[in-house]
Formats: C-alpha cells, structure tokens, sequence
C-alpha cells in the first residue's frame, strides 16, 4: 500500500497503485476494500496505472468524525483532489455498487478528472424523497445492528442476503478471500457509512443523466435482474451510456466472471 494521503484534517485515503499507462481508478462497493479488486488487478496493471482507493469507513481509510464529511460530494470531492494530486487527472473510473454510485457523482460533479466512466451493477441512487427517507431508515436501522452486534455477526446476515446467491458458485478459496475481507472492516466504520454515503443519504442523480457526456458503460450480470433494469433505465436517459451483461453472473461481475469483466473494461477504455 502506498502512504496515507492527506486530503482534509479529518480524512486521510489509503490507495494501492500498481502498472504503468494511462490512470484506471478502482473504487469498491460496501462492505469492501482495494483487496476486492484481488481477481482482477493484475489484469488491468498490464494494460493501466491502476489506483484502488480504500474509502471512508473500509479497509485502511477511517470514517471521519464529522458525518458531513463522509457524505458522497465530500467523498466525490476528496477523490479529485486525490486524483489531481497523483497527476492522475483525467483517468478512467470503475466503481462497482456503492463505488459506481460515487463514480458516477464524481462524474457529474468534477467531470474534468474523469476521461471514461465504468459503472458496475450501480445506479443514479433513489428518484424521490419518499424512497430515500424509507432507506436512510432502513440503513439507520441496519448501522444499529452493526454497532450492537458487531462485525461477525453483520457479515453473516450480510452474507445471506439474495442478492449475493450466484456467489455460492464461486470457489471456495474466492468466497474464504471476501469473507476475510469484509471481516477486516469495522463495526464503527460500515455504520458510518452507511448513514453517510448509503443510497439515501446520497443525492439522486438520475435528472444529471441526459447532460452526462463523458463515454460512459454499464456493466451488470444477466443474473442480477434488478440492477440489469436499472442499467437499461439509466441507458434510455443518457445517450452517453453503453450497457454490457455478462452472462452467468451475479451482481459482482468482477468475482464471478472476471476474464469477461477485464475484457469488457479493457476493451472500452481502450477505445
């Protein structure tokens, strides 16, 4: 891993850089770290410069003490600073999950640091403020259970969730790795994420869509239907958007099927 980086007194980002070219920013889901880019790094190192950020409340970088600054413009905010710092502007930006909901505000609001958007299995967040009070509720509720309860036992529910059943057919070692590496978070640090940067507390960007210029590509499993819709509707609004499915994949693309992933990645930001 590469030093701390100071971006504010109250957040400092542990990023790991590897490979040589033109920059290739790896932003992780919740619940992650740059370690979940594992089965793909060395893939795009051969073609990229290839930079995983470790965000606020996962891995090596810690929540900052003021909610506000976790919040996803601040965290948007810190990541162009960071990407100008590393005379890595513009780069092109993958984010899976949570990760593709910050690519994507990045996008919007400091589109001079990005060259190419790649989002996988990600969204624009909720339309309405009814949706978004509902799920700031439902994670207040969930960051509760977490701090109570602790780590162990979220990554045990969290591990049950539907939406990661196509992940029982990874191999053992693969689903042992991802265990161990959500099992490195905190209690502390999941739930403050979540009440600063989870899909309610996030502005919604689906009205940005149709001005949204830079090439852009969404990348969802054929199994993961929700998120596969959600990529169409986001396609129908912006002109810039391209959508790849992989088939036989979940909703982590990246895990389940990453020779296919690298190729659609490689391939589009090669062009």
């Amino acid at each position: 891993m590469k030093p701390l980086v100071a971006i504010s007194s109250s957040i400092a980002y542990r990023y790991l850089e590897t490979g040589a070219g033109d920059p290739l920013v790896l932003l992780h889901g919740f619940t992650g770290s740059s370690a979940s880019w594992d089965e793909v790094i060395s893939h795009f190192a051969q073609q990229f410069r290839v930079i995983c950020i470790d965000l606020p409340g996962h891995g090596r970088t810690p929540a900052p003490s003021d909610p506000a600054r976790g919040s996803l413009p601040s965290v948007a905010a810190d990541i162009a600073a960071l990407l100008r710092h590393l005379e890595a502007a513009p780069a092109h930006l993958l984010g899976y999950s949570m990760g593709a909901r910050l690519a994507l505000g990045i996008a919007v609001l400091h589109p001079g640091v990005v060259q190419s958007l790649i989002l996988e299995s990600g969204s624009p967040g909720l339309e309405t403020e009814t949706e978004r009070a509902a799920r700031r509720a439902h994670d207040e509720a969930l960051a509760m259970r977490i701090e109570q309860y602790g780590i162990e036992a979220f990554v045990d529910e969290w591990e049950r969730l539907p939406l990661w059943a196509s992940q029982q057919r990874l191999p053992d070692h693969v689903r042992q790795r991802l265990r161990a590496q959500r099992l490195r978070n905190t209690a502390a640090g999941l739930a403050a994420s979540l009440r600063s940067m989870g899909t309610g507390a996030q502005p919604s960007f689906w009205d940005d869509l149709p001005r949204l210029t830079i090439p852009t590509l969404a990348i969802t499993g054929a199994l993961d239907e929700k998120f596969t819709a959600i990529a169409r509707k986001m396609c129908a609004r912006c002109p810039a958007m391209s959508h790849q499915i992989i088939e036989g994949a979940g909703h982590t693309p990246h895990l389940e099927r990453p020779l296919e992933f690298v190729r659609c990645v490689t391939g589009f930001a090669a062009c």
